[in-house]
């Protein structure tokens, strides 16, 4: 059986560690913070770019100010530029009331956008406006406003691909990568992940009926040899799924989910016909949590399709 340790990590105000890697990444990230430069974060999906892009902005000079985030890859083109720019009255069907963009909310703060990759050119042409001169003007306003926000990027893809691809800009990638920034992940953190299985169990604990004290050999042999392709996100759904699955104090082999047993789920296997693609597409976008990108992956479709597949199917 194996037992809560009781591990004392470094908390960079949630991100926990007690990894020396990730203790000297975030050093890294700490003196970053005091720059005004634009941070680029790469990493894979679950790693905790958010968290470290929101750390980024606390011990920066401008943590004070506004911290907005927007993730690229879940907003359809038009959604993205009103999120961003703000639009006024009439600008486009649905525009019922003039709308403040995060440009605008921001000022002073620090933008963070998520699945920078993702963004469409056309949006990207706008943003190096913004990053050169400081200014943007809403949907449907002929009005330039300024604003004064410190860019804070994120993408799992290389943008230098996307730039060979044709699907990003070479100056804007130059503008939103002055301080390129690699997560480790999970697998590559070490002592890590002893720590953040019992800080999730703690976690569970705390909110649940069950209360688990230990683990059994089999099941840790198994938390501890899995590759862990979603990071500490899907560490934690683990958790989760075993304090829901399981009974009693001890989490055994029986309690992990298919993937750690290395069984293949039923539903890995997904066959589409017109009967059942919307209720699969609904399924994705449920375990998913609405990451529209990562169930565009899962289907072997680009995001556009899936946009396509969504209003065809009148999905929100």
């Amino acid at each position: 059986m194996h037992t809560n340790p009781g591990h004392q990590p470094h908390s960079y105000q949630g991100l926990l560690t007690v990894s020396r890697r990730m203790q000297q990444f975030m050093a890294k990230v700490e003196k970053v913070a005091r720059t005004n430069a634009s941070v680029l974060l790469r990493g894979e999906t679950g790693t905790g770019k958010e968290m470290v892009a929101r750390y980024i902005h606390r011990c920066s000079p401008r943590g004070v100010g506004a911290f907005s985030a927007v993730n690229c890859a879940a907003l359809s083109g038009e959604l993205m530029a009103s999120e961003l720019f703000g639009h006024k009255k009439g600008a486009f069907t649905g525009a019922t009331h003039d709308r403040q963009g995060l440009l605008e909310l921001t000022n002073g703060g620090s933008l963070f956008l998520d699945e920078i990759a993702e963004m469409p050119l056309d949006i990207q042409a706008r943003l190096l406006r913004v990053l050169q001169d400081r200014c943007f003007t809403p949907l449907g306003s002929s009005q330039l406003m300024t604003t004064d926000i410190r860019l804070i990027s994120a993408t799992h893809q290389s943008l230098r691909k996307r730039v060979a691809e044709g699907a990003f800009r070479e100056d804007l990638m130059y503008r939103v990568r002055v301080i390129p920034m690699f997560l480790p992940k999970l697998v590559e953190r070490g002592e890590d992940l002893p720590m953040l299985i019992w800080h999730f169990i703690d976690r569970f604990n705390a909110i649940s009926e069950r209360r688990i004290e230990s683990i059994d050999s089999k099941a840790w042999n198994a938390l501890m040899s899995y590759e862990w392709p979603g990071n500490v996100r899907e560490l934690s759904n683990v958790i989760e799924y075993c304090h829901a699955i399981g009974d009693g104090p001890v989490l055994s082999f029986d309690d992990l989910n298919p993937d750690l047993k290395g069984e293949g789920p039923a539903d890995e296997q997904l066959y589409f016909d017109d009967e059942n693609e919307r209720d699969q597409i609904l399924e994705l976008l449920h375990r998913y949590r609405g990451r529209k990108l990562e169930v565009a992956q899962k289907l072997g479709i680009s995001r556009a399709t899936l946009w396509r597949k969504l209003k065809l199917y009148g999905i929100d």
